[in-house]
């Protein structure tokens, strides 16, 4: 009886092997896949017999039940994470769970460009055909308050780079990366800016530096043109910068600025108002921030485009006059 007792613990134990060596060849085994990639999508809260289902259908030919079992016996059931990923030939079922739960989810990513509006970001995510677009026709000050910004104002609070995330992911997710990218970037460089500048606010050198970004590209150009600024504001002289009474006649401009623009008075016309603007007028980048917070030393208090991209700067009405004389009104 003992005997017996023996052989059928060894056949149990025989048997038990073989179907753990049969589980392992199959874990181990490449999926057959009925494309060279299958892209899927795991959705927030959905567990692993889901996520199987959803692979299978998305075109890995396996049983389902097979990822779940796997899963159950690693203790990894319930540590999937959500996102969009992508698998290729030669994956195995332990290569797929391991996959799932270290999130390692397809990228792709987006440029907010220095100089844009607010508007000009919103165009380029509700285009983008990978994020989800939970912020489409809500107004600015609701889409502020969800990515937990204070005070509701979007213009120029977004700070321009390229941004990396996961297929699917949600655009506000995007938006507060950039709103808190621009924060720690404006907060260091504030701590850190030159002593006796005319700003009564972090807030106000990040509107002079959106001027900064649309009047110039040439890096090297950035500190004089903020100290022209600067120089204006100190001596109480309007600002008279073309860009920010572009953004007050916002998109009915046509692309030319005419006299009647200059004349009619609107919060961002700074021909008819002295100071800043209300709001920043764009994005600006590092390099205009800190020109903002570090002017260069200088007294000019006029500059004018050259035509190559550089601009002349001048400390008198009189040169300034010869210099737009020289630069723009040859020719015409």
């Amino acid at each position: 009886m003992l005997k017996l007792f023996k052989n059928l613990i060894l056949v149990a134990l025989c048997l038990v092997l073989a179907v753990a060596g049969g589980f392992y060849w199959l874990a181990s085994s490449p999926l057959t896949l009925k494309s060279e990639q299958v892209d899927f999508q795991i959705t927030p809260g959905k567990g692993l017999r889901a996520a199987a289902k959803e692979i299978a259908s998305a075109g890995v030919v396996f049983d389902p039940w097979l990822l779940t079992v796997l899963g159950k016996v690693l203790r990894v059931e319930t540590s999937i994470k959500a996102g969009s990923y992508e698998i290729t030939r030669g994956i195995t079922l332990f290569d797929l769970l391991n996959k799932l739960t270290r999130g390692d989810v397809t990228q792709t990513e987006i440029a907010f460009i220095e100089g844009w509006t607010f508007r000009q970001m919103r165009e380029r995510l509700d285009a983008h055909p990978d994020i989800r677009h939970d912020s489409k026709g809500l107004p600015a000050s609701e889409i502020m308050r969800l990515i937990g910004a204070p005070n509701g104002v979007a213009e120029g609070m977004f700070f321009p780079d390229t941004y990396l995330f996961a297929k699917q992911g949600r655009d506000l997710d995007v938006l507060q990366r950039a709103y808190r990218s621009m924060q720690r970037h404006l907060s260091r460089e504030w701590e850190a800016r030159a002593a006796g500048l005319p700003y009564a606010n972090a807030y106000q050198a990040l509107t002079m530096a959106s001027i900064v970004e649309k009047e110039t590209g040439r890096d090297q150009d950035r500190p004089l043109v903020a100290a022209v600024f600067v120089n204006r504001l100190r001596q109480g002289m309007l600002l008279q910068t073309d860009p920010a009474v572009i953004y007050g006649v916002g998109e009915k401009f046509d692309g030319n600025l005419r006299k009647r623009d200059l004349l009619t008075d609107t919060p961002y016309n700074t021909y008819t108002r002295t100071g800043l603007p209300p709001t920043p007028i764009a994005m600006p980048g590092l390099a205009s921030l800190q020109a903002a917070l570090h002017p260069a030393a200088s007294q000019a208090i006029y500059f004018v485009a050259r035509g190559d991209g550089s601009s002349q700067f001048s400390h008198t009405l009189e040169e300034h006059n010869q210099a737009v004389n020289r630069y723009q009104r040859i020719g015409k």
